[in-house]
């Protein structure tokens, strides 16, 4: 690792996260008023992913209140010159850990009603709201303001300092003086946690590192309808994209700062300079893509789901599908797959939604004890299980999510990751899943901006010849 180079819906580049409007159940996840949707990806597709200005931004994204926000600049402004014991910064400190413990509770229910949500979900909301809190309005190529480093290294610190007391116990042999062997039992940190913890805090790092890495660059940015006069004399992403519709982008986003390069281009250094740190962010964002989807197949699949899934698998695919499925000898997914012509990320997640949805519903039909005649029982016992309709159903059900997922990596979180997130009582997941997605966001974040940069480089260059 350290040599690394929705409910139906999907969550361009970017990774949005908006609020939930209430605490109503929606869908199969119900998050609180200061939650954000579980999505994956900000996709063009996705009603998640509809911009804020900043204002909007400021007021809904931010996981703490005015005050709050108000305390961390203070303890921001103060940390380079900050005094052991410093009394001032002392109280801050304090006030700023009894609102986060009494939030933790709470679990974020202030009318202290016991209505609040469980702890792991109340962590997962709290790192996940930090991350839009601190990297929600940051568009562009260039290090994060450093009052908002000290923010984001001291509240995940905090958020994180729980994995520290998540242990498991072994059985260890010790050996007494007078030399009796004893069976005893150890604690040691959770196998899970000893693992992704270190490498998603060196992601962390890296990214941040990345991010640095572009304090002076050869571009620069200018807001949509701020263009200076000699703008002709400078390369946009907008412009340029009224003027040369090759390559296709996909539709600009019109929240994000134009991307200006001068007009001899950018040096071969500094070519070199996008690409290299692209690689790198796109590794990093293939590391954590990684720990989130192991963490997420480890958690269980609540109850709510399974009773949510329809009685037959063929209701949930559709007859057309279904059809191809059971009567196709040699069943090709990739085959299927194209035949389906998926034509947006939002059809690719409805399908991912069906394909898991009739997938499960197979299994569970294929475990449902049924009443047989005699006759069938015994071919029962001949046969191999495999063979069984509901079984090879199944089976081919997950290789077409499988193919699905292969082919839209950057896909949202489909109906049963979310259900899964909201559901977890496991804190140690919840920090693990939250921590890498927000990474997973970031990296893929970093590695659209470079792509931004380098596609105005490349386009100016057309332009000239």
């Amino acid at each position: 690792m350290d040599n690394i180079s929705s409910p139906d819906e999907s969550p361009d580049v970017g990774y949005g996260y908006q609020p939930s409007p209430s605490t109503e159940t929606t869908g199969l996840s119900t998050l609180s008023g200061n939650s954000f949707a579980y999505c994956r990806t900000n996709s063009e597709t996705s009603a998640f992913s509809e911009h804020t200005d900043e204002n909007s931004c400021s007021e809904t994204a931010s996981p703490m209140s005015s005050r709050s926000l108000k305390v961390l600049s203070r303890l921001g402004m103060r940390q380079h010159k900050t005094i052991a014991g410093d009394p001032e910064t002392i109280n801050l400190e304090l006030e700023l850990m009894k609102e986060r413990f009494s939030k933790l509770l709470l679990g974020e229910d202030m009318s202290g009603g016991g209505k609040g949500v469980a702890t792991a979900v109340t962590i997962s909301n709290s790192i996940t709201n930090l991350y839009a809190s601190m990297f929600g309005q940051h568009q562009r190529l260039e290090p994060l303001h450093p009052d908002k480093i000290i923010m984001w290294k001291r509240e995940m610190n905090c958020l994180l300092s729980v994995c520290d007391y998540i242990v498991e116990y072994v059985s260890t042999s010790q050996r007494l003086q007078d030399g009796t062997t004893v069976e005893a039992l150890t604690s040691r940190p959770r196998s899970d946690i000893h693992i992704n913890l270190p490498a998603l805090r060196k992601l962390d790092a890296m990214l941040l590192e990345i991010l640095d890495s572009f304090e002076a660059t050869e571009f620069w940015y200018a807001e949509q309808g701020s263009m200076s006069n000699n703008s002709t004399r400078v390369g946009s992403f907008r412009k340029v994209i009224q003027v040369l519709p090759q390559p296709q982008r996909k539709e600009e986003k019109w929240w994000s700062p134009v991307v200006c390069v001068p007009s001899g281009g950018i040096s071969e250094k500094g070519r070199k300079h996008l690409r290299h740190k692209r690689d790198c962010a796109n590794q990093i964002h293939k590391a954590a893509m990684a720990i989130n989807s192991s963490i997420l197949a480890e958690m269980e699949i609540p109850e709510s789901y399974m009773t949510s899934l329809p009685k037959s698998g063929k209701a949930s695919v559709g007859d057309s599908i279904y059809r191809h499925m059971y009567s196709a000898e040699k069943f090709s997914p990739e085959h299927l797959l194209d035949s389906l012509k998926i034509s947006s990320e939002h059809e690719a997640l409805e399908l991912a939604d069906k394909f898991e949805a009739s997938m499960y519903t197979w299994r569970r039909k294929s475990c449902m004890p049924q009443a047989k005649s005699s006759w069938v029982m015994v071919k029962d016992l001949v046969s191999d299980d495999r063979t069984d309709k509901n079984n090879v159903l199944a089976e081919r059900a997950e290789s077409l999510l499988f193919c699905l997922k292969q082919r839209y990596p950057e896909l949202s979180q489909t109906t049963l990751d979310t259900s899964k997130i909201h559901f977890n009582r496991d804190v140690g997941k919840a920090i693990l899943e939250s921590y890498s997605r927000v990474l997973e966001s970031l990296a893929f974040n970093v590695v659209a901006w470079i792509e931004d940069v380098l596609f105005v480089v490349k386009t100016m260059k057309k332009q000239e010849e």
